[in-house]
């Protein structure tokens, strides 16, 4: 067992040598004792296991399973997974973790009354695409705390009753995701990503002079969202054939947490020409020079004014909703970097070498291809696709063909180019 001197250094207890890791040690006790020995599971970071009940539900044994970690531990888990940048938001969604699970066990497994807790925490995610929105909560959620959750795209669904995928079924999706738990699936987590394309604003010139203000799929999907976001009961179809007809699950959503995630792009113009208007005194017309770009930073005044939400397209009732509003920051170039040699370039290593081939890419190459991103305002997600590219000729030719050699990629012209050398037929 480590016997931690301070938040960053470990020491043996056997050999008392310093180690980055030690081996997770795990005890059975009683609950008694497992009171008893909760203060040193906090101090040496010893992993208690409550003894199980044979007559504890499976579900209060999954939520006594689930890890405990500290959000400064978290914070380091995410980057040790591979997550780079976004110092801010990375803290804050770690914390809101800690907490939601932290309130999972004072609910189920300390049976304290979660009237005298803190509210579920829903969180709003704004940033520029490619800046690590859905990805944190891939890694968070499914590989560190392994919780049931889901990520969807909310553009599919309509409001109830209209074409599309009814909102409902985004918590279908939730209790598949448990393993066909309905209980498990209440303690869970659902990403909505797109959240943005549901502003009302960009579709009402669809229904301008027809008669109607109906929108199924922008403020539709709002209001049937609000019920979710709000601790209620909802009858939740078992299967994504939905039908009046079909089975049906009385499912809670008073600690399923929601994260919305979306680019918000022109809130950052609506801010400026509102902030611009406040200014004059008087109504003035959008200015045509404005031009707002892609990777954008969103200020805390701006994410905190609900009138300039409400012009964007969105009801100050779903807004009320979220506990806190989370900018994502442009990734920058010392960022993207890492993000190319840890992660993308890696992996393109790894399925060249699997195709006979070594893939060889010099910083000169790594600094085009992050400037190029940039430039695009695409963030990480562009940086795959412009290696993609580039590679996409060398690999048709050589994936398959039984022979083995060295590629190489550099710059001509100001454009990438590959080179192989051949090696043994």
């Amino acid at each position: 067992m480590a016997k931690f001197l301070d938040e960053n250094k470990e020491v043996c207890s056997f050999c008392h040598e310093y180690t980055d890791s030690h081996a997770e040690i795990r005890l059975v006790a009683c609950n008694k004792c497992e009171e008893l020995l909760g203060g040193i599971n906090r101090k040496v970071g010893m992993k208690i296991r409550g003894a199980k009940s044979v007559n504890e539900p499976a579900f209060v044994r999954k939520v006594r399973d689930i890890p405990l970690i500290s959000p400064k531990k978290i914070y380091d888990i995410l980057e040790r997974h591979g997550y780079r940048g976004q110092d801010m938001a990375r803290k804050a969604v770690s914390l809101m973790a800690y907490r939601h699970v932290k309130r999972l066990k004072k609910i189920y497994i300390e049976k304290i009354d979660r009237k005298n807790l803190p509210h579920k925490f829903n969180y709003l995610f704004m940033g520029p695409t490619g800046c690590g929105k859905t990805y944190m909560v891939e890694l968070l959620f499914n590989k560190i705390l392994k919780l049931p959750n889901i990520i969807v795209d909310i553009t599919t669904f309509s409001e109830t009753g209209y074409i599309g995928e009814d909102v409902t079924t985004i918590l279908t999706r939730l209790i598949n995701a448990s393993g066909g738990d309905p209980a498990w699936a209440s303690c869970g987590i659902v990403c909505i990503d797109e959240f943005d394309k549901l502003a009302t604003s960009r579709s009402n010139a669809r229904f301008s002079g027809e008669g109607t203000t109906k929108d199924v799929s922008g403020l539709g999907v709002q209001r049937e969202l609000l019920k979710m976001f709000e601790s209620t009961q909802i009858l939740v179809p078992l299967d994504y054939g939905y039908s009046a007809y079909g089975q049906k699950v009385s499912l809670s959503t008073e600690d399923i947490s929601f994260l919305a995630c979306g680019a918000f792009s022109g809130f950052k113009e609506l801010s400026f020409l509102k902030s611009d208007t406040s200014k004059m005194g008087l109504v003035k017309a959008p200015q045509a020079t404005f031009k707002e770009k892609i990777a954008v930073m969103f200020e805390e005044s701006e994410i905190e004014n609900v009138e300039i939400f409400q012009s964007y397209g969105f009801l100050p009732e779903l807004l009320g909703r979220f506990t806190r509003f989370v900018p994502f920051e442009p990734l920058d170039e010392k960022t993207l970097t890492r993000i190319l040699k840890d992660s993308v370039i890696d992996k393109f290593k790894e399925e060249f070498i699997d195709e006979g081939f070594e893939l060889h890419i010099t910083d000169d190459v790594i600094d085009y291809i992050v400037k190029k991103s940039i430039k695009r305002q695409t963030g990480a997600r562009g940086l795959s696709s412009i290696l993609t590219k580039c590679l996409e000729d060398v690999a048709f030719n050589t994936f398959f063909s039984g022979r083995q050699g060295r590629i190489s990629v550099r710059i001509e012209n100001d454009r990438l180019v590959t080179k192989i050398k051949k090696g043994d037929a």
